[in-house]
């Protein structure tokens, strides 16, 4: 029975561990970039567990299905951004990034979606799906 726990707890621990997903400490701030284009960044690392693996797949896919016309103008984009790659350090410091993180940009508005990602995407895709559509669509109509 003890090493029942033990397992189990130990299980808890090494997934709990594997995945770092934090939101941005400075979520929803000004990021003193300008335009129109509307940004979706999944930042990662290079060792994923599935539910980070779900989330950028739900986010790219929410993206491509509500916004098709936008997307193929050039107006909203997805990126899947790993942070293990140096090369993408200098955008994850200008946008406050730190570990895994779903992020909604556009000129100097962040919106860190993060926390809905990893609530809802593995079960309730279509509840993220939503609250994608309504941030993304709060900013489409500030232009």
């Amino acid at each position: 029975m003890k090493k029942t726990v033990l397992l189990l707890s130990l299980a808890g621990f090494l997934l709990s561990a594997g995945c770092n997903a934090q939101p941005s400490a400075k979520a929803n701030e000004t990021t003193g970039n300008s335009g129109d284009k509307i940004e979706a960044y999944y930042f990662h690392f290079t060792a994923r567990c599935v539910t980070c693996r779900t989330v950028e797949a739900k986010a790219k896919e929410n993206i491509e299905t509500l916004y098709p016309e936008l997307v193929k103008q050039g107006k909203i984009s997805f990126q899947s951004i790993n942070l293990d790659d140096e090369a993408n350090l200098p955008l994850a410091k200008k946008l406050g990034v730190g570990g895994q993180t779903l992020l909604i940009v556009k000129g100097g508005t962040k919106i860190d979606l993060t926390s809905y990602g990893f609530m809802y995407a593995m079960h309730q895709p279509e509840k993220l799906k939503a609250i994608m559509k309504e941030k993304i669509d709060n900013l489409l109509a500030s232009r």
